[in-house]
C-alpha cells in the first residue's frame, strides 16, 4: 500500500491552487443513536432473507436510512424505535449516545466506526426474534468525511485529530475531531446530538477546522 504522504504529495503537484474552491467552510450533520446490521442479524431479527426497506438517502454516498427500527436492551433499560441505517455491513454495529450509556448499563466506548473490538454488547429487539451481539456498541467520535482531494485542499491527513469552531450565540470549539478523507465520501463533519445541542447546532450548519 502506498504512504498516504506519497498520494498527498501527487495529488498536490497536479492541483492547481486557482481551480480549487476557495469557500473554507464543511456542513454539519448530526446523528441521533442508529444501528448498522449485518445479514445475519436482519434474518435473525426480520425473517430469512429479509431485505430492509429504504427509506432516504443520507449525505455519505451509498448510505440511506431504513423504514424499520429495533429496540435495544441492556443490562438495565431498553431503548425503543431505533433507526437502522443501510445497506448491511459485514458486522452489526450499534452507535448511541453518552447518556445512552447510563440507561442501557452499559459502558460507553468512545470509537470511530468499525472499531469494534472490545466494545460492549447488548441485545436487539425485532418483529420476528432477537439477536445478541457481543461487541458492536459504540458512542462514534466525532469526525469529517471528505475526499483524498479535499483533506489537501484543508491541509489535513487521514486520521488526523483537529479542532472545529462554531459560530453562532452558543459557539465555540470542539477538539479531537477525525479526518476520515476516503474515496467515495460526501464532505461533512458529523456530531451527535448531545454535541449539537450544546453548541446549538443545526444540520447544515457550516464550521471551520481550526489547526
Amino acid at each position: 500500500m502506498e504512504d498516504y504522504e506519497v498520494i498527498l504529495n501527487a495529488l498536490m503537484a497536479h492541483l492547481n491552487p486557482a481551480d480549487m474552491p476557495q469557500d473554507n467552510t464543511i456542513p454539519v450533520g448530526i446523528s441521533n443513536r442508529h444501528i448498522h446490521l449485518s445479514q445475519t442479524a436482519v434474518d435473525k431479527l426480520f425473517g430469512c432473507n429479509y431485505q430492509l426497506t429504504k427509506l432516504k438517502d443520507l449525505s455519505q454516498p451509498g448510505q440511506y436510512a431504513c423504514k424499520e427500527c429495533l429496540m435495544i436492551c441492556g443490562p438495565k433499560g431498553v431503548i425503543e424505535k431505533v433507526r437502522i441505517l443501510g445497506p448491511v455491513r459485514p458486522e452489526t454495529q450499534v452507535e448511541i449516545l453518552q447518556s445512552d450509556t447510563f440507561k442501557l448499563g452499559i459502558k460507553g466506548a468512545l470509537r470511530l466506526s468499525g472499531d469494534l473490538t472490545g466494545t460492549p454488547g447488548v441485545t436487539l429487539i425485532g418483529p420476528k426474534g432477537s439477536f445478541e451481539i457481543t461487541q458492536g456498541v459504540i458512542v462514534a467520535k466525532r469526525h469529517i468525511h471528505m475526499l483524498p482531494e479535499e483533506a489537501v485542499r484543508f491541509g489535513v491527513t487521514d486520521g488526523e485529530a483537529v479542532t472545529i469552531e462554531f459560530d453562532g450565540e452558543r459557539g465555540g470549539s470542539l477538539a479531537n475531531v477525525i479526518v476520515r478523507a476516503k474515496e467515495n465520501s460526501g464532505l461533512e463533519c458529523h456530531i451527535d446530538t448531545e454535541e449539537a445541542n450544546a453548541l446549538g447546532v443545526t444540520s447544515g450548519t457550516k464550521i471551520k477546522i481550526k489547526k
